[in-house]
Protein backbone atom coordinates (compact mmCIF):
# COMPACT_ATOMS: atom_id res chain seq x y z
CA UNK A 1 0.00 0.00 0.00
CA UNK A 2 1.55 3.60 -0.93
CA UNK A 3 0.68 5.93 1.91
CA UNK A 4 1.11 9.86 1.28
CA UNK A 5 3.61 11.54 3.10
CA UNK A 6 2.20 14.73 3.19
CA UNK A 7 -1.55 15.44 4.27
CA UNK A 8 -4.41 16.51 2.22
CA UNK A 9 -6.87 18.84 2.82
CA UNK A 10 -10.48 19.21 2.73
CA UNK A 11 -13.05 21.90 4.28
CA UNK A 12 -16.58 21.02 5.75
CA UNK A 13 -19.11 23.61 3.87
CA UNK A 14 -21.66 25.05 5.18
CA UNK A 15 -24.91 22.92 4.23
CA UNK A 16 -28.59 23.43 5.54
CA UNK A 17 -28.31 20.06 7.31
CA UNK A 18 -25.13 18.97 8.97
CA UNK A 19 -23.72 15.86 8.31
CA UNK A 20 -24.18 13.92 11.76
CA UNK A 21 -20.44 13.21 12.73
CA UNK A 22 -17.29 13.45 10.24
CA UNK A 23 -16.98 10.42 9.48
CA UNK A 24 -20.45 10.77 7.71
CA UNK A 25 -19.17 13.81 5.50
CA UNK A 26 -16.13 11.89 4.60
CA UNK A 27 -18.47 8.82 3.59
CA UNK A 28 -20.91 10.85 1.30
CA UNK A 29 -17.85 13.46 0.27
CA UNK A 30 -15.56 10.32 -1.52
CA UNK A 31 -18.31 7.90 -2.37
CA UNK A 32 -15.46 5.82 -4.14
CA UNK A 33 -13.99 4.93 -0.79
CA UNK A 34 -15.88 2.91 1.55
CA UNK A 35 -16.83 4.03 4.77
CA UNK A 36 -15.15 1.05 6.54
CA UNK A 37 -11.84 2.56 5.08
CA UNK A 38 -12.35 5.81 6.66
CA UNK A 39 -13.48 4.24 10.24
CA UNK A 40 -9.96 2.30 9.90
CA UNK A 41 -8.20 5.72 8.58
CA UNK A 42 -9.96 7.58 12.04
CA UNK A 43 -9.16 4.36 14.55
CA UNK A 44 -5.63 4.42 13.34
CA UNK A 45 -5.11 8.29 13.77
CA UNK A 46 -4.90 9.12 9.95
CA UNK A 47 -7.34 11.53 10.18
CA UNK A 48 -7.08 15.12 11.95
CA UNK A 49 -8.59 18.03 12.72
CA UNK A 50 -7.69 21.78 11.32
CA UNK A 51 -5.68 21.68 15.27
CA UNK A 52 -3.68 18.96 15.04
CA UNK A 53 -5.59 16.19 17.07
CA UNK A 54 -6.85 12.84 16.12
CA UNK A 55 -10.47 12.87 14.80
CA UNK A 56 -12.74 9.98 16.01
CA UNK A 57 -15.43 8.46 15.18
CA UNK A 58 -17.70 10.36 16.90
CA UNK A 59 -16.49 13.83 16.51
CA UNK A 60 -19.13 16.45 15.16
CA UNK A 61 -19.38 18.06 11.69
CA UNK A 62 -17.99 21.78 12.05
CA UNK A 63 -18.72 24.04 9.18
CA UNK A 64 -15.89 26.15 7.59
CA UNK A 65 -13.40 23.93 9.38
CA UNK A 66 -10.52 21.98 7.79
CA UNK A 67 -9.86 18.28 8.14
CA UNK A 68 -5.93 16.99 7.33
CA UNK A 69 -6.32 12.87 5.99
CA UNK A 70 -2.92 10.86 4.10
CA UNK A 71 -4.10 9.65 1.08
CA UNK A 72 -3.73 5.98 1.04
CA UNK A 73 -3.96 3.61 -2.57
CA UNK A 74 -3.65 -0.47 -2.83
CA UNK A 75 -1.97 -0.92 -5.98
CA UNK A 76 0.01 2.45 -6.89
CA UNK A 77 0.53 2.89 -10.79
CA UNK A 78 4.31 3.71 -11.77
CA UNK A 79 4.53 6.31 -13.94
CA UNK A 80 7.48 4.97 -16.41
CA UNK A 81 8.75 8.46 -17.14
CA UNK A 82 10.98 11.00 -15.45
CA UNK A 83 10.58 14.63 -14.90
CA UNK A 84 13.35 17.08 -15.78
CA UNK A 85 14.07 20.50 -13.26
CA UNK A 86 14.63 23.69 -15.96
CA UNK A 87 16.35 25.66 -12.93
CA UNK A 88 15.85 26.27 -9.56
CA UNK A 89 16.64 28.78 -7.21
CA UNK A 90 15.17 30.12 -3.47
CA UNK A 91 12.01 31.46 -4.57
CA UNK A 92 11.23 28.94 -7.82
CA UNK A 93 11.81 25.39 -9.13
CA UNK A 94 11.02 25.24 -12.51
CA UNK A 95 9.99 21.44 -14.28
CA UNK A 96 9.21 20.00 -17.07
CA UNK A 97 6.95 17.70 -16.62
CA UNK A 98 5.92 15.01 -18.28
CA UNK A 99 3.04 12.98 -20.14
CA UNK A 100 0.86 10.83 -17.75
CA UNK A 101 2.62 11.97 -14.94
CA UNK A 102 0.18 14.09 -11.69
CA UNK A 103 1.20 17.51 -10.93
CA UNK A 104 -0.34 16.76 -7.39
CA UNK A 105 -2.05 13.43 -5.91
CA UNK A 106 -5.28 12.48 -6.65
CA UNK A 107 -7.40 9.12 -7.37
CA UNK A 108 -5.22 6.25 -7.70
CA UNK A 109 -1.96 8.40 -7.43
CA UNK A 110 -0.15 9.39 -4.32
CA UNK A 111 3.67 9.25 -4.54
CA UNK A 112 3.17 8.76 -8.21
CA UNK A 113 3.41 12.89 -8.78
CA UNK A 114 5.37 15.56 -9.74
CA UNK A 115 5.03 17.77 -6.40
CA UNK A 116 6.08 14.46 -4.15
CA UNK A 117 8.78 13.36 -6.80
CA UNK A 118 10.26 17.09 -6.61
CA UNK A 119 9.99 17.14 -2.76
CA UNK A 120 11.89 14.25 -2.17
CA UNK A 121 14.54 15.26 -5.08
CA UNK A 122 15.24 18.54 -3.65
CA UNK A 123 14.39 18.00 0.23
CA UNK A 124 12.55 20.55 -0.18
CA UNK A 125 9.02 19.97 1.60
CA UNK A 126 7.79 23.76 1.16
CA UNK A 127 7.53 23.46 -2.60
CA UNK A 128 4.05 23.94 -4.13
CA UNK A 129 2.42 24.11 -7.53
CA UNK A 130 1.92 27.58 -8.76
CA UNK A 131 -0.61 26.51 -11.51
CA UNK A 132 -1.57 23.15 -12.70
CA UNK A 133 -1.37 21.22 -15.95
CA UNK A 134 -3.49 17.89 -16.89
CA UNK A 135 -2.32 14.66 -15.82
CA UNK A 136 -1.94 14.08 -19.87
CA UNK A 137 -0.55 16.78 -20.63
CA UNK A 138 3.60 17.42 -20.67
CA UNK A 139 5.32 20.22 -20.27
CA UNK A 140 6.41 23.21 -18.10
CA UNK A 141 5.22 23.54 -14.43
CA UNK A 142 6.42 26.24 -11.81
CA UNK A 143 6.66 26.10 -8.14
CA UNK A 144 6.95 28.29 -5.64
CA UNK A 145 10.23 27.02 -3.34
CA UNK A 146 9.41 29.87 -0.61
CA UNK A 147 6.31 30.46 1.72
CA UNK A 148 7.29 33.60 2.13
CA UNK A 149 7.03 34.71 -1.72
CA UNK A 150 4.75 32.20 -2.69
CA UNK A 151 1.66 34.76 -3.29
CA UNK A 152 3.82 37.19 -5.54
CA UNK A 153 4.34 34.75 -8.13
CA UNK A 154 0.25 33.50 -7.66
CA UNK A 155 -0.29 36.47 -8.90
CA UNK A 156 0.83 36.33 -11.90
CA UNK A 157 -1.09 33.51 -12.99
CA UNK A 158 -4.04 35.42 -11.61
CA UNK A 159 -3.88 38.69 -13.12
CA UNK A 160 -2.28 37.39 -16.49
CA UNK A 161 1.19 38.58 -16.34
CA UNK A 162 2.46 35.35 -17.77
CA UNK A 163 2.73 34.41 -21.50
CA UNK A 164 2.37 30.97 -21.77
CA UNK A 165 2.54 29.21 -25.04
CA UNK A 166 1.39 25.41 -26.18
CA UNK A 167 1.80 23.39 -28.88
CA UNK A 168 -0.77 20.80 -30.05
CA UNK A 169 -0.72 17.97 -32.84
CA UNK A 170 -4.85 17.09 -34.36
CA UNK A 171 -6.39 14.18 -36.46
CA UNK A 172 -7.96 16.14 -38.06
CA UNK A 173 -6.96 18.40 -41.35
CA UNK A 174 -10.14 20.14 -42.00
CA UNK A 175 -10.76 23.83 -43.89
CA UNK A 176 -8.92 26.01 -41.20
CA UNK A 177 -9.94 29.22 -42.31
CA UNK A 178 -7.47 31.83 -41.79
CA UNK A 179 -5.09 29.19 -39.45
CA UNK A 180 -5.91 31.47 -36.73
CA UNK A 181 -8.82 31.87 -33.81
CA UNK A 182 -9.39 33.45 -30.96
CA UNK A 183 -11.85 32.16 -28.64
CA UNK A 184 -13.46 33.34 -25.95
CA UNK A 185 -16.49 31.46 -24.07
CA UNK A 186 -17.77 30.15 -20.26
CA UNK A 187 -16.66 26.81 -19.35
CA UNK A 188 -18.41 25.31 -16.97
CA UNK A 189 -18.63 21.43 -15.15
CA UNK A 190 -19.81 18.83 -17.54
CA UNK A 191 -21.09 15.05 -17.46
CA UNK A 192 -19.44 13.10 -15.82
CA UNK A 193 -18.29 15.61 -13.31
CA UNK A 194 -14.41 15.26 -14.62
CA UNK A 195 -15.00 16.59 -18.33
CA UNK A 196 -15.84 20.52 -18.87
CA UNK A 197 -18.57 22.19 -21.36
CA UNK A 198 -19.41 25.88 -22.96
CA UNK A 199 -22.53 26.60 -21.76
CA UNK A 200 -23.94 30.83 -22.09
CA UNK A 201 -22.74 33.18 -19.77
CA UNK A 202 -20.18 35.71 -19.74
CA UNK A 203 -16.55 34.62 -20.82
CA UNK A 204 -14.56 32.98 -18.35
CA UNK A 205 -11.97 31.28 -20.90
CA UNK A 206 -10.00 32.44 -23.59
CA UNK A 207 -7.40 31.06 -26.43
CA UNK A 208 -5.45 32.04 -29.25
CA UNK A 209 -5.04 29.20 -31.89
CA UNK A 210 -2.95 29.15 -34.79
CA UNK A 211 -2.20 26.34 -37.53
CA UNK A 212 1.76 25.86 -38.10
CA UNK A 213 1.66 22.99 -40.55
CA UNK A 214 -0.74 20.08 -41.87
CA UNK A 215 0.88 16.79 -43.43
CA UNK A 216 0.16 13.33 -43.48
CA UNK A 217 -3.15 13.45 -41.58
CA UNK A 218 -2.41 15.86 -39.45
CA UNK A 219 -1.94 19.58 -38.14
CA UNK A 220 -0.16 21.02 -36.26
CA UNK A 221 -0.50 24.20 -33.69
CA UNK A 222 0.61 26.56 -31.48
CA UNK A 223 -1.60 27.80 -28.41
CA UNK A 224 -1.61 30.24 -26.10
CA UNK A 225 -4.23 30.52 -22.97
CA UNK A 226 -5.14 33.73 -21.91
CA UNK A 227 -7.03 31.97 -18.76
CA UNK A 228 -6.41 29.15 -17.13
CA UNK A 229 -9.61 26.52 -16.55
CA UNK A 230 -9.52 23.18 -16.88
CA UNK A 231 -9.12 21.14 -20.15
CA UNK A 232 -9.94 24.70 -21.45
CA UNK A 233 -7.51 24.00 -24.59
CA UNK A 234 -8.91 20.29 -25.00
CA UNK A 235 -12.48 22.24 -25.21
CA UNK A 236 -11.10 24.90 -27.37
CA UNK A 237 -9.53 23.22 -30.04
CA UNK A 238 -12.55 20.54 -30.20
CA UNK A 239 -14.43 23.23 -30.77
CA UNK A 240 -12.92 24.21 -33.78
CA UNK A 241 -13.31 21.11 -35.14
CA UNK A 242 -9.49 19.71 -33.76
CA UNK A 243 -9.40 17.87 -31.59
CA UNK A 244 -6.35 16.86 -29.99
CA UNK A 245 -4.70 13.79 -30.75
CA UNK A 246 -5.61 10.97 -28.66
CA UNK A 247 -7.80 13.22 -26.43
CA UNK A 248 -9.86 10.48 -24.63
CA UNK A 249 -12.23 13.07 -23.21
CA UNK A 250 -12.83 15.25 -26.01
CA UNK A 251 -14.76 15.59 -28.53
CA UNK A 252 -16.30 12.37 -27.60
CA UNK A 253 -15.70 10.80 -24.06
CA UNK A 254 -14.13 6.97 -24.75
CA UNK A 255 -14.28 4.06 -22.43
CA UNK A 256 -12.32 3.61 -19.75
CA UNK A 257 -9.22 1.66 -20.18
CA UNK A 258 -5.23 1.56 -18.96
CA UNK A 259 -3.14 4.41 -20.29
CA UNK A 260 -1.67 3.72 -23.00
CA UNK A 261 1.93 4.55 -22.71
CA UNK A 262 2.69 5.06 -26.54
CA UNK A 263 -0.15 7.11 -27.37
CA UNK A 264 0.04 10.23 -24.90
CA UNK A 265 -2.12 12.79 -25.48
CA UNK A 266 -0.28 15.12 -28.43
CA UNK A 267 -0.30 18.17 -26.13
CA UNK A 268 2.49 20.43 -24.64
CA UNK A 269 2.91 23.14 -22.18
CA UNK A 270 6.27 24.44 -24.49
CA UNK A 271 7.01 27.62 -22.68
CA UNK A 272 6.84 30.43 -20.39
CA UNK A 273 7.90 33.93 -20.09
CA UNK A 274 7.13 36.66 -17.13
CA UNK A 275 9.39 39.15 -15.46
CA UNK A 276 10.28 37.90 -11.58
CA UNK A 277 8.32 39.32 -9.29
CA UNK A 278 11.41 39.07 -6.79
CA UNK A 279 14.19 39.92 -8.70
CA UNK A 280 13.14 42.18 -11.62
CA UNK A 281 14.62 40.25 -14.37
CA UNK A 282 12.86 38.86 -17.53
CA UNK A 283 12.57 34.82 -16.81
CA UNK A 284 12.04 32.70 -19.90
CA UNK A 285 11.86 28.61 -19.90
CA UNK A 286 11.28 26.20 -22.59
CA UNK A 287 10.50 22.17 -22.76
CA UNK A 288 13.39 20.57 -24.78
CA UNK A 289 10.09 17.40 -25.09
CA UNK A 290 8.57 17.33 -29.07
CA UNK A 291 5.33 15.72 -29.69
CA UNK A 292 4.41 12.91 -32.56
CA UNK A 293 4.96 15.03 -35.71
Amino acid sequence: MAISLYPATVTMPKVDKPYPSVLSFLAERFPKIERSCWERRIAEGKVLGEDGSPITALSQYAPQKRIFYFREVQEERIIPFCEQILFQNEELLVSCKPHFLPVTPGGPYVDECLLHRLRKATGNDELVPIHRIDRETAGIVLFSANRKTRVLYSELFRTGRIEKTYQAISRATGDPGNGVWFIENRMVAGEPWFRMKTTAGPFNARSCIKLVDQKQGKSRFTLNPLTGKTHQLRVHMSGIGFGILNDRYYPDLQAERADDFESPLQLLAKSVIFQDPVSGKTMQFESGRELLW
